[in-house]
This record gives structure tokens, sequence and C-alpha cells, in this order.
């Protein structure tokens, strides 16, 4: 375990200092192919280096965070787009952060709930004594949930507790039960682990950040899934550096209601083939594709359904 933990902080370290020549490389080298070329060494040994990581689930979060989300958002950052591309530039820690954690900073970050009430008072007050009509809200309220987001982790966290025991009692439970309990099991870990990461992120930064998850159990379509709930983090990177090219291609051959429908599939292609590499990370096994079970498989299928589905009634939106 020693031996596990030296090796994963030799590699983390190694990451610390690509990422500041990379920091420094957007610095002296304008956006365009010759930034590229700089960068496209370090995108490769980020699709590598979470192999020499021996602690399983040090590697598979090293294999997301690295290969996945680093890799793309350097990408982008080499063609001056993403979230490592602000105006003006990122300072080095900032610049780490963003581009080896799940996190993108809010814009527009919404303001404090009692700001909201006494501005509202304010201008109400304002109005009164202007003899002005009333009746229309100066500012909407932020809408609050009926639970709020500590006990909705700490439900969570209840959940994966009961889980453990509920696999002690596997061989009295329906296979089908079990393998639901394995996807909720799967969904919940990553949340949370996404969650402890943001938060600390936001205490260190002093930013506000964007959601990883947005209740995807709360879901209308599969267009709201995956396009606005689930896993924000990847959307981020894949609109900007999937979607959005192959829409603008496309543009030229279809019309522009069409031109999302190949875009999507694209977009879930390279999700199948990126979760194919994390696999590969985790298990070190090459992938069968046996019986198109694969991710990559998987993947291209959700895309397709998703095209079919909205593509009838026109839903599929950017």
């Amino acid at each position: 375990m020693g031996g596990g933990l030296l090796n994963f902080l030799l590699v983390w370290m190694l990451v610390l200092a690509l990422l500041c020549y990379c920091h420094r490389i957007g610095r002296l080298v304008d956006k365009g192919t010759t930034r590229l070329f700089a960068i496209l060494p370090v995108i490769c040994i980020f699709l590598l280096l979470p192999l020499d990581i021996s602690i399983f689930n040090l590697r598979a979060l090293s294999s997301f965070f690295l290969s996945w989300l680093a890799s793309f958002k350097l990408l982008l950052f080499a063609l001056d787009q993403g979230p490592l591309s602000p105006r003006p530039p990122l300072s080095l820690p900032l610049f780490i952060a963003l581009a080896c954690l799940p996190i993108t900073i809010r814009q527009n970050p919404p303001p404090n709930f009692q700001e909201l009430v006494t501005v509202n008072r304010n201008q109400d007050l304002e109005k009164l004594v202007n003899g002005e009509d009333n009746d229309t809200p100066s500012q909407e309220l932020p809408k609050k949930g009926l639970i709020s987001t500590p006990l909705k982790y700490f439900i969570k966290f209840l959940l994966l507790v009961s889980f453990g025991y509920l696999y002690t009692k596997e061989e009295y439970i329906h296979s089908k039960i079990i393998l639901l309990v394995y996807v909720i099991h799967i969904y919940i870990g990553l949340e949370l682990i996404l969650a402890m990461v943001g938060t600390l992120a936001r205490a260190f930064l002093r930013v506000e950040l964007e959601p990883q998850f947005d209740e995807p159990y709360l879901a209308s379509s599969l267009q709201d899934f995956w396009g606005k709930r689930w896993n924000l983090m990847v959307t981020s990177v894949l609109r900007p550096a999937v979607f959005n090219p192959v829409k603008s291609i496309f543009s030229r051959f279809m019309t522009k209601k069409w031109t999302p429908l190949p875009a999507a599939m694209a977009s879930f292609l390279v999700s199948g083939i990126m979760h194919e590499l994390i696999f590969y990370h985790i298990g070190r096994r090459k992938p069968t594709w046996e019986g198109g079970g694969s991710t990559t498989c998987g993947g291209v299928r959700g895309g397709y359904c998703r095209v079919v589905v909205h593509a009838d009634s026109g839903a599929l939106q950017d």
C-alpha cells in the first residue's frame, strides 16, 4: 500500500509539472497548430499515466480526471476554447485546478437569497414612494428545493451503507434487483466523490462552481438526462470538443434542423471510446467487442436511441 501511494503521488507530481508547462505555453504561444503540437505530447501522456497507478480506486479516479477531462480541456485550450481559456487568462493555481479536477467555474453565480430579499424590499419601497404599480415583482427569488443539499448527500450516503448490507444477502435477492442496485451505487458513489472534490476546490479557490450532477433521476427525457443532468463535467467538454465541430461540419451538407443528429451520434461515440479507455485503465484488459457489449457499442446505441426518439419530434437541440 505504501508503495502504491508513493507511486500515486509521483504520478500527480508529474501531472502538476506538465500543467505548469501547458500554462506557460499558453502565455508564450498563440492559439492554433503550434500550440496544439506543443500540448499534444502532454495529452498523450495523460492518456497513459493512470496505468502507472497500482491502487484500484485511485487509478479509476485518475483515469477519469486525466485521460478524459484534462485531455479534452487541454485540447480545447490549444485552440483557445473551453474553461482554460477565459479572458483575462487564468492564474497558475486556478489553471491547474480547472485542468485536472472535475470542476467548472460558474460564470454568473446566483445572488445570495437574503440579498435578493433585501433588494426586492428596497425596490418595492421605492415603488410605493414613487406611486408605481407593485403587482409585478422586481426580481424573481430563487426556487428552493424541498430537501437541502447536505441532507440529500446524507440520504445518499445512507443508501450506500444500505447497499453494503444488501450485497451480503445477494443470494436471496433477484439478480435484476442487484443489477439495479449496482447502477444506483455507481451513480451515488460518483456523485459523492465529485461533490467532495468540488467542495474542497470551492473552499480553496473561493469561486462558485457548476454542479456536477443535476438530479438525473428527475429527467423528463433522454435529452434532458444526457444533456442537462447527468455528469455535466463531461457534457461541458464534449459539447465544444465534439458536438459543436461536428455540427458545424455537417451544416455544409444538411439543414440546420438535422445537424444536431450526427453531432449527437459523434458525441456518444467519443463518450463510448473514453469509457472503454477508462475500463481498460481499471481492469487492464483489452476490450473484447463480443456481442456488441462493449461500452463503445453501448454509447453508439445510446446516441442512436436519442436520435430516433427526438428526430420525429424535432426536439433535439444544442
